[in-house]
């Protein structure tokens, strides 16, 4: 799912999206960090001792305002924390001013430059979601019982209860077998490893392939079929609530409380597009209109053909089997035309998904004007877009809470944490209960008017 907001003086800062763009302005403005060097850690103690500032921290923040916000809001316990220690204060680094490179939000492209910073004068990179809360002393105390000349990668483990297609059904005889951290509770690599990681990604460059799963790809990677070592599961490193009772034990939590984003956009503000075509008239677009659909102010139906009792509109452009390039410009296209509501907002959405992308009328507008185009009808849209948003410098926000597939595509454990705000597809499920046990509560009764804006 994208969300592209380029209007001036605002971003989207609703925290449920998975995708969410910054406003063009910002990319060359004040609000976006400009990218820093990594600066040398101090040398490390002896052997026998682990130091804090032998840690280096990575926080995986993200350039939208809101969320650098709340990545600088973690940093600054970080240090209040090792300053009531008497320690001497870790390295804590913001993912986002790294690097102009926007792929390197999927990690390991940095590791080089971790490696070439921090790979002979630190122990340990911790990498940390903004969400993350820390106990610093007792994250302290559980990486000494780590010998760190050895290779570790540590974190909270998780594992498939069946072969998926996010993972492009990997170990399909033994799902449970292979293991790959939640980032929401923290996860660390040994300097050791992240320097053999290093020498692997100089030997052979990584491949520009898209990024689907990124916990699950990084912990294959390194697992490097055998050859490397497999996540180790660390108790203290824990995604229950902070202020749990049970929290008392761990090292890592989540953030209890809802992040604060802004007042909500009405719903008579965002207008709606479905996507669809002749032969999910009959199945598909019932599910809409008697789940999520019943929210919705602005809604039309779009097609290859002209169904009078949806109603549907048929866009003139013939359906593809995939990629629905053609279908989807087709419907930015009409968005700025006068047969459609003057709204702020545009919501595209997959007849069997709740949201796919979200743009702001000024971002439609810059992108059009972009000459951005689809090179075949059944080109893949996302790509397309994100081509051309890298182009314009639009940076992307990635949030967990929006989901490409099935609820069984999920760990349990990933999504029991979780707010889902989608799910995708409707292979071998009931629909309409999925929504209900997943997607019916009170967080969204208000459905899309939780779609919110942030003031820069």
């Amino acid at each position: 799912m994208l969300s592209i907001n380029s209007q001036n003086g605002y971003s989207v800062a609703r925290c449920f999206l998975l995708w969410s763009l910054m406003p063009l302005i910002t990319a060359k403005g004040n609000d976006v960090e400009s990218p820093t060097k990594i600066f040398d850690a101090d040398q490390p103690s002896s052997e026998s001792q682990l130091d804090l500032r032998d840690v280096v921290f990575v926080i995986q923040s993200q350039r939208n305002s809101f969320h650098v916000r709340q990545a600088e809001k973690l940093r600054k316990d970080l240090l209040l924390q090792t300053q009531a220690l008497q320690e001497s204060p870790p390295v804590i680094l913001l993912l986002h001013t790294l690097s102009d490179n926007e792929g390197d939000w999927s990690i390991l492209p940095l590791l080089p430059d971790l490696s070439s910073q921090f790979g002979k004068n630190s122990s340990w990179i911790m990498f940390l979601e903004e969400d993350t809360r820390v106990k610093l002393e007792k994250l302290h105390e559980v990486l000494k019982t780590f010998d760190r000349r050895k290779e570790w990668f540590l974190g909270k483990p998780l594992h498939d209860e069946e072969s998926t297609i996010i993972h492009h059904y990997a170990f399909s005889e033994n799902p449970a077998a292979f293991q790959y951290p939640d980032f929401s509770a923290g996860w660390a690599l040994s300097i050791p490893l992240v320097n053999r990681l290093t020498s692997k990604i100089e030997e052979e460059p990584l491949k520009s392939d898209f990024t689907i799963d990124l916990k699950h790809e990084v912990a294959l990677y390194i697992w490097e079929d055998g050859k490397g070592p497999r996540l180790k599961g660390v108790p203290e490193l824990c995604t229950i609530p902070e202020h749990n009772p049970r929290a008392q034990y761990c090292a890592t939590t989540v953030s209890s409380q809802s992040p604060l984003c802004g007042q909500p956009v009405k719903s008579d503000n965002i207008f709606i597009a479905v996507k669809t075509c002749k032969k999910f008239h009959s199945d598909r677009v019932p599910v809409v209109k008697k789940t999520w659909g019943k929210q919705a102010s602005l809604l039309e139906y779009y097609s290859d053909y002209a169904d009078p009792s949806i109603p549907t509109i048929n866009l003139g452009v013939p359906n593809t089997e995939r990629g629905h390039c053609g279908k989807t410009f087709a419907i930015l296209r009409r968005f700025l035309s006068s047969h459609v509501p003057n709204t702020d907002w545009l919501l595209i959405v997959d007849d069997d998904t709740l949201i796919r992308m979200v743009f702001s009328r000024e971002a439609v507008v810059q992108l059009l004007a972009s000459g951005c185009k689809c090179y075949s009808n059944d080109a893949p849209d996302d790509m397309v877009l994100g081509m051309c948003l890298n182009a314009l410098r639009v940076p992307v926000t990635h949030s967990p809470l929006f989901h490409q597939a099935r609820p069984e595509d999920y760990a349990k454990e990933f999504l029991a944490h979780q707010t889902p705000i989608s799910f995708h597809k409707h292979w071998n499920i009931d629909p309409i209960a999925v929504f209900n046990k997943w997607l019916k509560n009170d967080k969204h009764t208000e459905g899309l008017e939780k779609s919110t804006k942030d003031e820069l």
